[in-house]
């Protein structure tokens, strides 16, 4: 059941690209895929259906769900120079941590930190509130958590705390 609602994540995703940003389809699917990132993981734990598949899953939706938004709101959200400067310091930030946690453990590996789950919260909200709270706020509280988390993550792997509950 988990992984039929990470596939449903996946499918409005992909459905995204299709209509405008910010219209009523728009917001229905991504609230839906939204909602879905949300309860499969609980739905997997609940039922004792967690699995390396369902986990490797979940991150593909997960980008797949953050590639649909990136095109679809970056042409319409008029972000200022110094945030897109913030996002690829926090990208270079978060391939290292990838790299690092690959040469340390020989795969991939992924933090599901507090942090973290508190950033993607607000990477989640962030197109919601754009018609009621300006981008210049909103997307310094974002990139700050985001900082935070990706600067955490990076603590975790390198002192060997993934693996072990920190979420």
């Amino acid at each position: 059941m988990a992984n039929i609602i990470t596939f449903v994540r996946i499918i409005c995703s992909i459905a995204l690209l299709f209509f405008p940003a910010f219209s009523p389809a728009f917001y229905a699917l991504y609230l839906i895929a939204g909602f879905s990132d949300m309860i499969d993981g609980t739905v997997a734990r609940k039922t004792g259906t967690v699995s390396e598949f369902g986990s490797k899953l979940d991150t593909a939706a997960d980008i797949v769900f953050a590639a649909a938004c990136l095109i679809k709101l970056l042409p319409v959200l008029r972000l200022l120079s110094w945030s897109f400067i913030w996002i690829g310091i926090i990208a270079m930030i978060k391939v290292v941590n990838i790299a690092y946690g690959f040469k340390l453990q020989g795969k991939f590996v992924a933090v599901h930190s507090v942090m973290n789950k508190v950033t993607g919260l607000l990477l989640f909200v962030l197109p919601l509130s754009v018609t009621f709270i300006d981008l210049r706020y909103s997307a310094v509280i974002v990139c700050a958590a985001a900082t935070f988390a990706a600067i955490q993550e990076g603590h975790y792997i390198r002192t060997g705390m993934v693996g072990r509950s920190i979420s």
